[in-house]
C-alpha cells in the first residue's frame, strides 16, 4: 500500500517510508528523536489553536456583520386586508 503525497506528486510506499525513518535516525540520533518528536507535537497543538482562534474571530466578525445588515433592513409593513 503506497501513501500519496499530494505537494510531492509521488507516492510513498513501506520500503521508501523505512528508508526515510533511517536516514533521520542517523541524522539526528536516538537522544534527540523524543525530543523532536515532543516539540512537533507541540508544534502541531499550537498550531491548531491559533486555526481555532481564527476562525472564532472571523465568525464573530461575519456575525456581527450580518447583524448591522439586519438591524438595517426596513421593517415590513402589512396592506390592508380586504
Amino acid at each position: 500500500m503506497t501513501m500519496p503525497i499530494g505537494f510531492l506528486g509521488m507516492n510513498i510506499g513501506p520500503t521508501e517510508l523505512l528508508v526515510v525513518l533511517a536516514i533521520i535516525l542517523v541524522l539526528f540520533g536516538g537522544k534527540k528523536l523524543p525530543d523532536l518528536a515532543r516539540s512537533l507535537g507541540r508544534s502541531l497543538g499550537e498550531f491548531k489553536k491559533g486555526k481555532e482562534e481564527g476562525e472564532q474571530l472571523a465568525n464573530d466578525k461575519v456575525k456581527s456583520i450580518v447583524d448591522d445588515i439586519k438591524k438595517d433592513e426596513p421593517t415590513k409593513v402589512e396592506g390592508p386586508k380586504a
